[in-house]
Order: C-alpha cells, then sequence, then structure tokens
C-alpha cells in the first residue's frame, strides 16, 4: 500500500488523506470534555489510515484518523486515557449500545 496523501487531494483505492492538525484538535476536545474516555488503536487498512476511536463511558465516541499507532498510543498517555490495540481487543459493548440508543432516539423523532 501507498502512503496516505499528505494534502488530501488524491483519490484511489490506497490512496487516503492523512492525518492534519483538525484530526489531532477533536480528539483533544473530545478527551477533555468527557469522563471515562478509552481509546482504542485501530490499523491502516485499505481504505483508512490508522485511525483512534475513542469512546467514553457513556459509549459517545469519535474516530479520527492519527499519523501513526505509536503517536495514538502516546496521545492516550499524555491525555492519562487507557489505549488498547482494537485488532486484539475488539470495540466495547458501551459504544454499540450508544449507537443502537442514538438509532432508537432517531427513529422516535421521524428521522
Amino acid at each position: 500500500m501507498s502512503k496516505p496523501a499528505k494534502d488530501g487531494l488524491r483519490t484511489g483505492s490506497t490512496r487516503v488523506r492523512a492525518s492534519d492538525k483538525v484530526d489531532e484538535t477533536h480528539l483533544h476536545e473530545f478527551v477533555t470534555a468527557r469522563r471515562g474516555v478509552e481509546g482504542f488503536v485501530e490499523p491502516r487498512t485499505a481504505v483508512s489510515d490508522v485511525t483512534l476511536l475513542l469512546v467514553a463511558h457513556d459509549g459517545e465516541w469519535t474516530r479520527r484518523r492519527v499519523p501513526s499507532i505509536n503517536w495514538a498510543h502516546d496521545f492516550a498517555n499524555k491525555h492519562q486515557v487507557p489505549s488498547y490495540d482494537a485488532a486484539v481487543v475488539g470495540i466495547p459493548q458501551r459504544m454499540r449500545d450508544y449507537n443502537s440508543r442514538q438509532k432508537q432516539q432517531r427513529k422516535e423523532r421521524g428521522y
């Protein structure tokens, strides 16, 4: 696989947008505004670069591209957030429960 496009403009099956400062800022804001956050580092795939999935105590979550697996673990350590290899431990049930609740709420509101 080729490396992510630095400018985010190239497309194609093996070119993905690289992470940027906006991604890092979003992750920082998420982790500082919520409690009980855990990080799940997801490896690069054919369609996505390395990502960091952050999941709060209630299951609310966010996922953003990051520069590397080491960067993701360092970010988590810096913010005192436990981090795990998502390929080993999987995704937490509370995230799936959160998604189900959100889907049910949208359905009830007619969305």
